[in-house]
C-alpha cells in the first residue's frame, strides 16, 4: 500500500497513519508557531483516505470501529497532536453516524428518512469531505444545557442563529455538527444539525491559545437556514439523550489523542536526552521508565474502553470505561509531558523545541470535555451507587 491508496480496511488505515505521522511531526513546529491550520497534513490524510476511516465499506470507507479509530488517533497524535485533534472532531461526526446501530436509532424514535442523510454525509466523507463540531459557546463551555444558539422552524426548514467557540478547523470544514436549543423552549429542547459550509456562516479569527494552536479553533457565527433533513436524526431533543446513552464521542475520543501526545513527549525526550548524553543519569532514566509505564497503562485503558464501545455500546460498564479513559489520558499526558520537560532541562523549554510545544499541547488534555474534574466526579458518583448522569446538582452536559 502507498500513502495515496485509500484504505479498504481498518488495518490499512492504521498503516497509513504510521506512514504519515513523521510528516506531521516535521511540520508541527511551523503550524504551532503560526497558529495555522495544518492544511498540508489534511491534504495527506485526505489522499490516504483517512477521512473515510469510519465510513462503512458499502459507502466507500474503511469500515473502522472505535478501537480502530483509537489506534489511528494515537499514531497521528504522536506526530502532531493538533492535527489529530481536528481529525478527532471529524471522526466524532462520522463515527457517531456510522457507529450508532440502526436498531438503537430506531429505538430512539428517528424516522426512516434520517438514514438517507446519514449515508449521504458518510459517502461524502469517504470522498474527502471534512466535518467539524460546533458545540461549545462562550460562557457555557461544553455544557449543552446552557447553550444559547437557537433555532426555529421556518417554511423551508430551520433557521439557526448564534455563535460557537473552539470550533477546530473552522473555515476549512465542508460541514459542521451544530448543537442548538429550540427558541423559547423551557426546559431547553436541544437538537443537532448538520450545517453545510457556505452562506450564513462567518468565521472570526479568535484562536490564540496556550496549546493546540494549530487546530484553528476559531469562533463560528451562524445566521443560516438549513433544510428540514439537516436536523440530525430527523427529530428534536436528541442531544442530551445521546450524550448519556453513547458518551464516547463527547468524552473518550479525546483520550486517544492525548495518549498519542503523551507518547510524543517520551519520544522527544529520548531524542533530546540521548543527543546530550544525559541518558547516563539514573534520575533521567527513572523518569523515562515511569513515563513509559504510565503511557502504556493509559493506552490499555483507552483500548479497553474502545473495545467495549465496539462490542457493547451504551452499556453501563462501557460508559464507565469511557470516563476512566478520558480521565487517565488527560492526566497522563499532562504529567508525562511535565516530567519529560523537567528531565530534559531548561534548554528544552525554548520556543521551537518539540518538548516545549508538546508540553503546552498536553496541558490541554485535562481541560477538554469532559474535564478531569468532571470525569472524576462522574466516576465517584458511579462508585457510590449514585446516578452520575441524572443526580447531579448541576447538569453535566
Amino acid at each position: 500500500m502507498t500513502a495515496t491508496d485509500p484504505p479498504t480496511d481498518p488495518a490499512e488505515g492504521v498503516a497509513a497513519a504510521h506512514h504519515l505521522a513523521p510528516r506531521l511531526a516535521e511540520r508541527a513546529a511551523a503550524h504551532d508557531r503560526d497558529g495555522a491550520y495544518p492544511a498540508a497534513d489534511f491534504a495527506d490524510l485526505r489522499a490516504a483516505g483517512l477521512l473515510g476511516l469510519m465510513v462503512p465499506t458499502r459507502l466507500g470507507g474503511a469500515g473502522a470501529g472505535f478501537q480502530d479509530y483509537a489506534e489511528v488517533a494515537m499514531v497521528l497524535a504522536a506526530g502532531n497532536g493538533a492535527t489529530a485533534l481536528i481529525f478527532n472532531m471529524h471522526a466524532s461526526v462520522t463515527g457517531a453516524l456510522a457507529g450508532t446501530p440502526d436498531e438503537m436509532a430506531r429505538a430512539l424514535g428517528v424516522p426512516e428518512s434520517y438514514f438517507a442523510l446519514r449515508d449521504q454525509v458518510l459517502e461524502a466523507a469517504a470522498k474527502g469531505a471534512l466535518y467539524a463540531v460546533a458545540m461549545s459557546e462562550r460562557g457555557a463551555g461544553s455544557r449543552l444545557s446552557a447553550l444559547t444558539t437557537s433555532y426555529r422552524e421556518v417554511d423551508d426548514g430551520f433557521h439557526i442563529t448564534g455563535s460557537k467557540t473552539f470550533v477546530s478547523g473552522a473555515g476549512h470544514a465542508d460541514g459542521y455538527l451544530v448543537a442548538a436549543r429550540r427558541e423559547g423552549s423551557d426546559p431547553p429542547v436541544l437538537s443537532h444539525f448538520l450545517v453545510p459550509a457556505g452562506a450564513g456562516l462567518t468565521v472570526e479569527q479568535t484562536w490564540d491559545s496556550l496549546g493546540m494552536r494549530a487546530t484553528g479553533s476559531n469562533d463560528l457565527h451562524l445566521d443560516v437556514t438549513v433544510p428540514e433533513d439537516r436536523l440530525l436524526g430527523g427529530m428534536e431533543g436528541l442531544v442530551l439523550m445521546l450524550a448519556q446513552v453513547m458518551p464516547q464521542w463527547l468524552v473518550a475520543s479525546y483520550a486517544a489523542v492525548y495518549v498519542g501526545v503523551a507518547q510524543s513527549a517520551i519520544d522527544a525526550a529520548v531524542e533530546h536526552l540521548s543527543g546530550r548524553g544525559l541518558q547516563r543519569l539514573p534520575a533521567v532514566r527513572a523518569r523515562i521508565g515511569r513515563a513509559d509505564a504510565a503511557v502504556a497503562a493509559a493506552r490499555l485503558a483507552v483500548l479497553e474502553a474502545a473495545g467495549r464501545i465496539d462490542s457493547a455500546p451504551g452499556e453501563p460498564d462501557t460508559n464507565r470505561w469511557v470516563w476512566r479513559a478520558k480521565l487517565l489520558a488527560g492526566q497522563t499526558a499532562m504529567d508525562v509531558a511535565a516530567s519529560m520537560l523537567e528531565a530534559a532541562g531548561t534548554s528544552a523549554s525554548r520556543r521551537g523545541n518539540p518538548l516545549e510545544r508538546i508540553f503546552r499541547d498536553a496541558r490541554c488534555g485535562s481541560l477538554q470535555p469532559a474535564t478531569s474534574d468532571v470525569c472524576a466526579d462522574w466516576l465517584g458518583m458511579a462508585a457510590l451507587g449514585l446516578d452520575p448522569d441524572g443526580a447531579t446538582e448541576v447538569a453535566r452536559w
